[in-house]
């Protein structure tokens, strides 16, 4: 095990690692930029844009605190420099733990444990990037289409009505998905789940009716920690 973390963490990984999530933050920093200059076009102000960012950044919030605690899982198995690379760029962090755990077991070891040495290791880092390649190819492959998709519908009468009802849809049915695997484990998800939507829903009521621009930006990451404090306190 030791000689494998020599490996996982040695500075050959720690060049690579900083070269990716270098060009993440690149990305990041460049995407920002373009819609902001985007948002004139579409009448936008910097107020709005400014909003719109610091949304994203809370919604953020959340969805990092689960998988910093897998990462952190994670790490003693496959180093930092690993775990890094794919949960920092399109990783899921559930699938990275179960991706990591086949290929050791396809390579007849144990994560972290008897059999696990260093060709085990260079396996798991082929399963883990090869696994991921998928979803950038589609969005290298198919985005101009999708885009252009796009156009033809909202150029028609009720085209963007359908376009917000497409994009609701998908939210709906992205959540949903992962509400109904968890409301099948018992009572605890069910009430962490209403407790969570009882809190956005009441956030985004007093939002409207108080006109609290902040408050609609903080909603999602009030129903995450009531949420929270629900499962841990309450429960």
């Amino acid at each position: 095990m030791d000689i494998v973390m020599e490996l996982a963490n040695s500075k050959v990984m720690w060049l690579v690692a900083s070269l990716v999530i270098g060009l993440v933050i690149f990305q990041s920093i460049k995407f920002i930029q373009l819609a902001s200059r985007a948002s004139e076009d579409v009448g936008m102000s910097k107020k709005e844009v400014r909003s719109a960012v610091k949304t994203g950044a809370i919604a953020a919030i959340g969805p990092s605190i689960a998988i910093a605690i897998v990462a952190i899982s994670l790490i003693a198995f496959i180093g930092n420099p690993l775990t890094m690379i794919r949960i920092g760029v399109i990783g899921s962090a559930p699938i990275e733990s179960l991706g990591a755990s086949l290929a050791a077991e396809a390579s007849g070891a144990r994560l972290g444990g008897e059999g696990y040495d260093k060709a085990v290791f260079t396996a798991i880092v082929w399963v883990l990037c090869l696994g991921g390649m998928g979803w950038l190819l589609f969005t290298v492959l198919f985005t101009k289409s999708l885009g252009k998709i796009q156009d033809k519908v909202t150029q028609k009468g009720n085209g963007q009505k359908l376009m917000g009802i497409f994009a609701t849809a998908a939210m709906i049915a992205a959540f949903g998905n992962l509400l109904s695997a968890e409301i099948l484990k018992g009572l605890a998800p069910i009430i962490v789940i209403i407790a969570a939507a009882g809190t956005m829903i009441i956030s985004m009521k007093l939002s409207d009716k108080y006109n609290l621009a902040w408050l609609r930006e903080w909603a999602l990451g009030f129903s995450i920690i009531i949420s929270l404090c629900f499962g841990y306190f309450v429960i």
